[in-house]
């Protein structure tokens, strides 16, 4: 949300940045400004007339607004306003307002109008406002495409010389996919100008040759980049053999990138120094910011800040820095003296320290690299730009991933999602709560895991695992099944193969493994494997060698590496275990047979995503978002009243403090009644005897009463019997790593102890929701276990549907327990729900765009 005190950043088409915010009456001298540099005809198209000058009376008027029925905002590039826009209520709580902007002439085309849509219809929806109207002259193209091209069903009207526009501003599917597209090419050019600038100027890169500076800087010159090479220093005329200059202006070379190895308390004069040479984005190597403290992170904010003001772009503070093996630009801005070969795998790594082994070992091992970035801090950059750059990229096509925090958990999920579709996403994410996440629940490993499995990431442990996955997509198709042909010479080895193929959850083929045995020459392996490439029963190939005794087979029995190619040509993923010879290329081989079944599995289930229907987010009736909103209060919640707007039903219940209460309360809702211990963590135990149940008259309530307050206090709720059922539990928590997400489990004391839950995280589609039912280890028990009717699946899909729609459009419910949820044959029986509210989470994809 846009605030006064709290401006935004946002990105334009061509990837510069702006800051936006509301207007402010002390902006009255920067308006008259704008206004004197507006050519005649960008005055006339907003105005209908000339207008040369703002009179007092219209100035002050635009100036101070209500930010309720009047809101303006204005967007700064630096100091200079560019451009305003404002709605003005038609009438005391009308639901319509009247919405116009103006861009300066030098920032039109760029899509400033856009921007200043998006948050000017969010700022009015908060105020009941539905529908903006707008009068263009025909003339004015540019601004009738701003309205035409949103996505929102715009009504027109041509008289008096002017088109009237009339359009509703809710959110809707196509104003979502253009407003999420724009996001896509904005962000993506922004990194676009930082992998391939036409120069660089580096700033910190001591004469001596000794310091991180200079290193970068004799990595840059070695590594071939043909564009300008400025180092700036104060005194030098030449640094590592190049001529140096006092600003980089001064070099008279178009300057796309700074990369910044100077103290913090240096760094401002070097922003202004980039922007005056213009520089489209900085690589801070320097440390001594956020990870050094409050001093530290407040001179970040400050760096991003003035960055951000000069339309640029940060990678880091304390980052290893950025490269680009493309031939066109051979870019080496990194503190790794070497770069893996150019490749078709682009790599990203919030931590600079990791990148360096990254890097290495990626060389080691043959994997070819597209392009490289190390976000350090990540106080601008951050994985999620990289995966919009990549998206389009073509000479990237496997992207790995190193996070340590999500920046923007919802909005990763949502383009791993998209991207997964094209192009693998591989991801070491670290399980351990980052620090300043607060001290709330989290999820386990097999959650997260879920979790990244839902939008299509192949999550590893390791910086092997991630390399060996890589390899794998990187030089071979993707498998169409599970099942694996097993082919070897040792019987220990195919064994250990179609073991690890069941720990793995693959499917070792029909007739598998085929031991050739240790006697089989070259000849033999190579029939045995293409008789398995060829084998239709078989969708992933598994060899594996062990040397010969020494004179067991002549040189060329023993050449099992080179009959390898001509064996595998049938377009099945193939990795491979020799433990003699070196294995050609583009066959990824593994060190261990456990190693490449490993990676097999997790590409495998990859392939079994992609094959899958993602899903549809459905149009769940009986659902109102604003009762929602009424029923949730400052100090507590309305349970009832908050389910009920999402069309969930809860079975009514009563308080009571004593016996004549219970009795009262049973009248009122109807006998039979099940009694309950109030305590928020007993209402459900049965087995502890705090529920009471089928009690059918006074006497038996006054009883059952009786001996449950002996042991669990005066306070019980009443509430009448419904028909039994498989006793099942909904959750919903704000996990600080994915956001929001949905967890749904069996009841019962041993499927709470063994964590049996399934979660996804919101939003979910039809999909995620009927995963949900079936995954918990003890889902046999709805599908009918032992001779019972199975329960009733559709209703729990609907419930759990209706759960994440109310999560999506609820950020100040932070936590929900629905327990519990009784399933059966005809349906389900909501008996209990507790609601945690709080101030919003924070929901950083939803809304207009900001950076």
């Amino acid at each position: 949300m846009t605030t006064v005190d709290q401006p935004v950043d946002v990105l334009l088409s061509d990837g510069s940045t702006v800051q936006l915010r509301p207007i402010r009456p002390e902006d009255a001298a920067e308006i008259v400004a704008m206004h004197s540099r507006f050519s005649e005809r960008t005055r006339y198209l907003r105005y209908f007339s000339p207008y040369p000058r703002i009179p007092e009376r219209d100035l002050q008027r635009f100036v101070n607004v209500d930010h309720r029925d009047r809101e303006a905002f204005v967007v700064l590039a630096g100091t200079r306003m560019v451009a305003v826009g404002r709605y003005e209520r038609l009438g005391p709580e009308a639901p319509e307002a009247e919405v116009a902007f103006v861009v300066e002439d030098d920032y039109q085309g760029r899509g400033i109008g856009p921007v200043l849509l998006e948050h000017l219809a969010d700022s009015a929806r908060r105020f009941g406002i539905v529908h903006f109207v707008a009068e263009v002259l025909p003339t004015n193209s540019t601004m009738l495409r701003v309205f035409s091209d949103f996505g929102y069903q715009v009504q027109r009207q041509y008289a008096d010389g002017v088109v009237h526009l009339n359009f509703p501003i809710a959110p809707t599917e196509a104003t979502l996919e253009v407003q999420r597209g724009r996001e896509h090419r904005t962000e993506a050019r922004s990194i676009a100008r930082l992998l391939a600038p036409r120069g660089i100027a580096v700033y910190g890169a001591s004469a001596t040759g000794q310091g991180v500076g200079a290193a970068v800087l004799g990595h840059l010159r070695d590594g071939g980049y043909p564009g300008a090479i400025v180092p700036v220093h104060p005194s030098a005329t030449t640094v590592a053999g190049l001529p140096a200059y006092p600003s980089a202006a001064d070099a008279g070379a178009e300057v796309d990138l700074a990369v910044v190895a100077v103290a913090p308390e240096a760094a401002p004069a070097v922003v202004a120094d980039a922007a005056a040479a213009g520089a489209h984005g900085l690589v801070v190597i320097s440390a001594g910011f956020a990870e050094a403290g409050p001093e530290g992170a407040a001179a970040q904010r400050a760096l991003v800040r003035a960055a951000h003001a000069a339309g640029m772009r940060v990678v880091g503070p304390n980052c290893l820095g950025v490269a680009n093996t493309e031939e066109k630009v051979r870019l080496n801005a990194t503190l790794a003296p070497v770069l893996p070969a150019p490749g078709r795998v682009g790599f990203f790594s919030q931590s600079g320290a990791f990148g360096v082994a990254l890097l290495a070992e990626a060389q080691r091992r043959g994997l070819g690299l597209s392009s490289f970035v190390s976000a350090g801090n990540r106080a601008d950059v951050s994985g999620n730009d990289l995966l919009q750059y990549w998206q389009d990229d073509p000479g990237t096509e496997v992207i790995l991933l190193y996070l340590e925090t999500f920046g923007n958990p919802r909005k990763f999920a949502r383009l791993a999602r998209r991207i997964g579709r094209d192009k693998p996403v591989v991801a070491l994410a670290s399980l351990a709560r980052p620090v300043g996440l607060g001290e709330g629940p989290v999820l386990d490993e097999a959650a997260v895991s879920a979790l990244f499995a839902q939008s299509g990431v192949i999550r590893v442990d390791t910086v092997a695992e991630l390399l060996d996955v890589g390899v794998l997509l990187a030089n071979q198709p993707l498998p169409a099944g599970s099942r694996v042909g097993v082919v070897g010479n040792s019987s220990a080895l195919t064994g250990l193969a179609a073991t690890a193929c069941a720990a793995q959850g693959l499917t070792l083929a029909d007739g598998y493994p085929r031991d050739v045995g240790p006697h089989a020459g070259a000849a033999a392996f190579t029939a045995a494997l293409a008789g398995a490439a060829a084998d239709d029963g078989v969708d992933a190939l598994v060899a594996v060698f062990a040397p010969p005794l020494p004179g067991q087979l002549t040189v060329e029995e023993a050449d099992f590496t080179a009959a390898l190619p001509a064996a595998l040509g049938a377009g099945k993923p193939t990795v491979v275990t020799f433990l003699a010879g070196r294995v050609p290329a583009g066959l990824p081989a593994y060190p261990s047979v456990e190693e490449a079944v490993r990676a097999l599995a997790r590409v495998t289930r990859y392939a079994a995503w992609l094959r899958r229907d993602p899903g549809a987010l459905p149009e769940l009736p009986r659902v109102d978002r604003l009762a929602g909103q009424a029923a949730i209060r400052a100090d507590a919640s309305d349970p009832a009243g908050l389910l009920g707007a999402y069309g969930i039903d809860l079975v009514k219940s009563a308080p009571a403090g004593s016996a004549d209460e219970a009795v009262a309360a049973a009248e009122r809702l109807g006998w039979p009644v099940a009694l309950k211990a109030a305590a928020p963590g007993l209402r459900h135990r049965l087995d502890l005897g705090a529920v009471r149940l089928d009690l059918a008259d006074p006497v038996a309530l006054r009883r059952a009463y009786a001996e449950m307050t002996a042991v669990f206090g005066a306070d019980v709720l009443v509430q009448p019997m419904v028909p039994p059922g498989v006793a099942c539990v909904v959750e919903l928590m704000e996990d600080p790593a994915f956001g929001p997400v949905v967890g749904f489990g069996l009841g019962g004391v041993a499927t709470e102890l063994l964590g049996d839950r399934a979660w996804r995280a919101v939003p979910l589609t039809d999909r995620d929701a009927a995963e949900l039912v079936d995954e918990p280890r003890a889902a046999p028990l709805l599908r009918g276990h032992r001779g019972a009717a199975p329960v009733d699946r559709s209703a729990l899909v609907d419930l759990l549907l209706r759960v994440g729609r109310l999560a999506d459009e609820q950020p100040r419910v932070r936590s929900l327990t629905l327990n519990p949820v009784l399933a059966r044959p005809d349906g389900i029986s909501v008996l209990h729900a507790t609601v945690g509210v709080g101030s919003a989470g924070a929901r950083p994809d939803t809304g207009p765009r900001r950076l």
